[in-house]
């Protein structure tokens, strides 16, 4: 697979440089997919987006999800005709735009799609996620078949989370391309 077929896919308002998201994208070459709005972000305008660069793509894609990024997943699959192209999704700290509070401005991503996805995927969760229960995560992981890993308490698993290049991650996240 090569490194520019990983998908980074970030939540709302970007991953910003210190994300560990950016940092892989700078590490290991893979491709940040852009959207035109990030501060009012449309379901189907990201969708839409996703489903232009995975046609772009050459071989298999894994795509590396966090926070909204994780709804746009679900979204896409239960939508597109392209599934067939992806290898496997990490799916990291997903936003639950449906119990959120902090989250009542993204009301376009309820109901959150929770199909299974059609691909194997891993669901990365923190004990303390301001945007997601630990209780809903597991039911995520169940609804879209994902794997489950806890990482404790990390907050939103972002920059804030003090995980720098997130090495672990990282691996956890290529070892999907060998399931």
């Amino acid at each position: 697979m090569a490194a520019s077929d990983v998908l980074i896919l970030p939540g709302w308002q970007n991953s910003g440089p210190l994300h560990w998201q950016s940092r892989w994208e700078v590490l290991h070459g893979h491709t940040r997919v852009q959207q035109h709005d990030w501060m009012t972000p449309k379901r189907g305008d990201w969708i839409a987006r996703l489903e232009d660069v995975v046609l772009s793509c050459r071989g298999p894609v894994l795509l590396v999800a966090h926070s909204l990024g994780c709804l746009q997943v679900a979204a896409w699959a239960a939508h597109s005709r392209q599934v067939n192209r992806i290898k496997a999704a990490f799916l990291a700290a997903p936003a639950d735009s449906e119990r959120s509070q902090e989250l009542a401005h993204l009301s376009g991503w309820s109901p959150m799609v929770r199909r299974r996805l059609p691909f194997s995927s891993v669901l990365v969760s923190s004990q303390n996620d301001p945007f997601c229960s630990p209780e809903r995560a597991q039911q995520l992981a169940a609804d879209w078949g994902s794997a489950l890993w806890d990482l404790g308490a990390k907050g939103h698993i972002n920059a804030d989370s003090g995980l720098g290049d997130w090495p672990e991650g990282h691996r956890r996240c290529m070892d999907l391309l060998k399931a």
